[in-house]
């Protein structure tokens, strides 16, 4: 790479930041670009040195047209800009490794961003995606789906006094932002924590994310602290669950060393602490987590909470639920059917055994309690297969996890459907039955009777004997939600708590 001019090139480069932070008032924008350096001009090219993956996303998908207009409008001689990992000019940098898949020959890995450890590899390429994308965009959009990996967990340390030992913390390196399956069920949380990540200062603080096991907190709380160390490497990210703030609390009580313990937790820029509800049935620390949290939202630090309860539920302190309460709460709801199917569809591009899709869709439809057991129910088929050569279809998937089906199975009625029904939509039972054709009443009845079909064994005819209908009313129905489900969310939202409901006996 021709280095002649690179003074006049740093110059103009510096130039266009500045053009482009008057135009768009963007503090993050003008932050990141900073880290990017000129590395000379070749053949009209220049080509900028950029140091992370994550920047080199942000500046593609949203500056980099605007920054070739500008530098042309300083030097119309300028006719490309290239942007290069600095890994690939040897310029040293942190950040998580892994093989990289973004354009503009960004061929070479990574290297970890925590300087206490040593680069940890990941077995495949990790997928990588715009992440400026807006909730709306969420909204209008199908789920995003990004390929799940596994690879041992990169230790970042940050050290503790307390009788010579230290605080580790533990993050995944495939749980990012772009290994997350985004759907309407979680699209809020996701969004939510992208921001409190990607944004320097935040309206809201802290960040509260609950919802039971399995659907993803843990993995959200990994892509959050992740993010803010590959924007922010200067900031201190502590990531610990709540168990193991209880441990280093009572080992500093123990060992009368509570100055260093308040030293290292009160002066953090980020405290993420994962399972939050196992620390409140302990008096003396709750007050101590109080007092952190206190500490840390009043110096404009950041506090990320993950729980399996709301915090109204929480057994804990008025004043701490208040304060927890006056930042954003989130909720992650129970996947949809299309986002299990989704990420199932993801997960098995990275095994070697192909699996049908009706097997796919048998599992989405009858594994529902957490994305958790979803893989583990299939990684259990596949395994039979792998290892005895058992063929992978419905019949032998129902056997190798009849224990799992056991639970889930409930035998439901055409009078189940009716009562659920008529309570979700409010109305009654004769509403359903009547031939009343008011919209608020034919589509939940036309809801009741595609349930009918999707969740017993009955004949259209059978079915329709229960509507006082005949069977061509039935199929009409069925037809109707079909159509309907495919192009309206909302419907499709309706459907899933109510079928939901119905197999697992859960509020809707």
């Amino acid at each position: 790479m021709a280095e002649q001019g690179s003074q006049t090139l740093t110059h103009e480069w510096q130039k266009v930041c500045s053009y482009l932070e008057k135009e768009q008032g963007n503090k993050l924008a003008l932050r990141l670009l900073k880290r990017v350096a000129v590395k000379g001009m070749e053949a009209n090219e220049v080509c900028l040195s950029v140091p992370t993956t994550c920047i080199h996303e942000f500046i593609k998908q949203n500056y980099a047209d605007q920054l070739l207009s500008l530098w042309k409008q300083e030097n119309p001689s300028v006719e490309k800009l290239k942007f290069k990992l600095a890994s690939q000019l040897n310029t040293p940098f942190q950040a998580p490794q892994q093989q990289e898949m973004l354009p503009l020959e960004v061929k070479e890995d990574e290297k970890t961003f925590f300087k206490e450890e040593p680069q940890q590899p990941i077995s495949k390429p990790i997928s990588s995606k715009p992440f400026l994308k807006t909730l709306t965009e969420l909204q209008k959009s199908k789920p995003i789906i990004v390929e799940q990996q596994t690879a041992k967990p990169i230790v970042s340390e940050l050290q503790l006094s307390i009788d010579g030992e230290t605080v580790p913390c533990i993050l995944n390196p495939v749980n990012t932002f772009e290994t997350f399956v985004v759907g309407k069920s979680n699209e809020f949380a996701y969004a939510a924590a992208r921001k409190v990540a990607e944004d320097d200062s935040v309206s809201f603080n802290p960040l509260y994310i609950h919802a039971p096991a399995g659907l993803g907190k843990t993995h959200l709380m990994h892509a959050t602290a992740w993010r803010i160390k590959e924007l922010y490497p200067e900031k201190t990210v502590l990531y610990l669950s709540s168990e193991q703030f209880f441990q280093h609390f009572v080992k500093a009580l123990r060992y009368n060393n509570t100055e260093s313990f308040h030293n290292l937790f009160r002066n953090v820029d980020v405290l993420m602490v994962d399972d939050i509800q196992f620390i409140f049935g302990k008096k003396a620390t709750q007050e101590e987590f109080f007092h952190t949290f206190n500490a840390l939202v009043s110096k404009g630090k950041k506090v990320i909470l993950s729980s399996d309860t709301n915090p109204l539920d929480l057994q804990i302190d008025d004043r701490l639920k208040t304060r927890i309460a006056q930042g954003l709460v989130v909720n992650i709801q129970p996947t949809s059917f299309e986002l299990r199917l989704g990420i199932l569809n993801e997960k098995i591009k990275t095994i070697k055994t192909s699996v049908p899709s009706d097997v796919l869709e048998f599992l989405s439809q009858n594994i529902t309690a957490s994305v958790r057991e979803l893989e583990g129910a299939l990684k259990r088929v596949v395994a039979r297969a792998e290892l005895i050569g058992t063929p992978i279809n419905v019949e032998t998937t129902r056997e190798i996890l009849r224990d799992i089906l056991q639970i889930y199975e409930k035998q439901i009625t055409i009078a189940d459907i009716l009562e659920v029904t008529a309570d979700y939509y409010g109305l009654k039972i004769s509403d359903l039955k009547s031939v009343r054709r008011e919209r608020r009443i034919a589509r939940p009845r036309q809801m009741a009777m595609y349930l009918s079909k999707l969740l017993t064994s009955l004949s259209l005819p059978d079915i329709g004997m229960h509507f006082e209908r005949d069977h061509t009313t039935i199929l009409h129905a069925i037809r109707t939600i079909e159509d309907l489900v495919a192009k309206d969310e909302q419907l499709q939202d309706d459907l899933e708590r109510l079928r939901v409901h119905l197999k697992e006996g859960n509020n809707v």
